[in-house]
């Protein structure tokens, strides 16, 4: 959806000092975002923590960002069963967000065909948009282009989170789906390269750090100065890199706090990061000039 912009954060949920959800730090959360660049924001994702919310936390999330934020929200419906995601979905279309994404179902590891049947049924008990996201390093699945060029073809199927590191899969889908169809990178470190082959944005853990950055490189892409955004790409790779040093969202968290904005623990299984990870995070954040030393 071209009306969700280019620069898309996919968020982090806060927490208070017992675990428990802060709803009006993710509104500050969300205006800093805002502030900083982003065009949309993905609320209940996996960096978002999605696994560890209930769904009556997400649920308050979509409504509490929907109410006090003006730009696009996307709630994060997705889960392994395709009647709990059912279930969400409606719930989040109540809260009048403005889209949903779904991930490719996780653990289970159906197949093609039986992707498709997912998405499909998702689809069809909702009327809002749907961005599919591909994550095979999460979900332990594939979704390949044939079937992501497959379920465009559904009315309400917009768009694709498409975070398999394939730009070959990647162009294929974008060969073969109708312009409408709106493919977003869902890999920080392949926002250009993904932009060099038609796709349209990026769904961003980066950006709640540097996304002035970002949307600067996006930016000067789209406006043709390739030259300025290569130079953006690659000054901001070891960032993009080590945000993923561990599992996320446990870097993001750190290099938030890091950078002065304080969005709380992690619940178990995730837990925050250790000296060492907080050190690389420091000194990335210090190279880029975003602290002072």
């Amino acid at each position: 959806m071209k009306t969700w912009g280019r620069l898309l954060t996919a968020m982090v949920t806060p927490f208070n000092d017992k675990l428990e959800v802060d709803f009006d730090k993710a509104v500050d959360l969300a205006r800093y975002l805002i502030d900083e660049g982003t065009t949309a924001l993905v609320v209940a994702g996996t960096t978002g923590e999605a696994p560890t919310l209930t769904n009556q936390e997400k649920i308050e999330l979509f409504k509490v960002l929907k109410e006090k934020i003006n730009v696009p929200i996307i709630a994060g419906i997705g889960t392994n069963s395709t009647r709990n995601t059912i279930q969400l979905a409606v719930e989040a279309e109540k809260c009048k967000v403005d889209g949903l994404m779904a991930v490719v179902p996780y653990y289970n590891k159906p197949n093609q065909d039986c992707l498709y049947k997912h998405f499909k049924a998702v689809a069809e008990n909702v009327s809002l948009p749907l961005m599919l996201y591909n994550v095979p390093g999460r979900t332990g699945i594939n979704m390949t282009a044939e079937t992501v060029i497959k379920l465009s073809k559904i009315k309400n199927i917009v768009a694709l989170k498409e975070a398999s590191g394939n730009l070959d899969q990647a162009g294929k889908i974008l060969r073969e789906t109708s312009e409408e169809f709106i493919v977003y990178s869902g890999d920080d470190s392949l926002t250009l390269p993904m932009l060099s082959i038609g796709c349209y944005g990026i769904v961003s853990v980066a950006s709640h750090v540097v996304g002035r950055d970002m949307s600067e490189m996006i930016e000067a892409y789209i406006s043709g100065d390739v030259n300025k955004a290569s130079k953006i790409h690659l000054r901001l790779l070891d960032v993009f890199k080590n945000l993923f040093i561990t599992a996320n969202p446990i870097p993001v968290k750190a290099a938030l706090k890091i950078k002065g904005f304080d969005v709380g623990g992690l619940r178990l299984p995730l837990s925050e990061a250790d000296e060492e990870v907080k050190k690389v995070l420091k000194q990335n954040l210090i190279d880029l000039g975003v602290i002072e030393p």
